[in-house]
């Protein structure tokens, strides 16, 4: 038997990895076409359509969030060393493909979705409390200021006792019956 899914309300992670495999399925289309047109017109030593393909294999890994050979990040570095590929060729040669990597990476981002209400609530609770702790370090900061102009003021007054006492520089403890 097969589970029932509910068709209420789709969570976000699946609305992120379904665009993701559009994205990622529309590079495959595009790479595969761009390829069969370079083959078709010959217009390298065959290296050209190898390397479409190697850039939009790519750039399925990075849109689904499956990358083999970079750290995962959505940028044309990330893109080149995933192809296995100097960034230069993404660029220069290539530039059709990057401005394509630009567009699926822009479209796969959702737009932002408004503050729910437990979210505002923490939020408001974060800057209240940010704002007595700022309150507390401007008191401790003025308490230690004064604390430091005491310390000053006893260390000259110990300064000329000892100054006062003699030249022998002794401290004589004066005991009380």
């Amino acid at each position: 038997m097969n589970p029932v899914q509910s068709t209420e309300t789709t969570p976000e992670p699946a609305i992120a990895e379904e665009q993701g495999g559009q994205a990622a399925a529309i590079a495959e289309t595009v790479g595969a076409v761009l390829a069969h047109a370079a083959d078709a017109l010959q217009q390298g030593t065959g290296t050209d359509a190898t390397e479409i393909q190697m850039i939009t294999d790519a750039m399925v890994r990075l849109l689904v969030g499956a990358p083999l050979r970079s750290d995962g990040q959505l940028t044309i570095k990330s893109l080149a060393e995933e192809a296995g590929l100097r960034r230069n060729k993404l660029t220069h040669k290539h530039t059709g493909l990057k401005d394509l990597f630009y567009a699926l990476v822009k479209a796969q981002q959702a737009p932002p979705r408004p503050f729910i209400d437990k979210e505002r609530e923490l939020s408001d609770k974060q800057k209240r409390d940010l704002a007595r702790v700022r309150a507390e370090r401007d008191s401790l900061r003025t308490q230690i200021q004064q604390m430091a102009r005491v310390i000053h003021v006893l260390e000259v007054e110990n300064h000329h006792l000892r100054e006062s006492a003699g030249t022998d520089s002794v401290v004589r403890v004066i005991r009380r019956r």
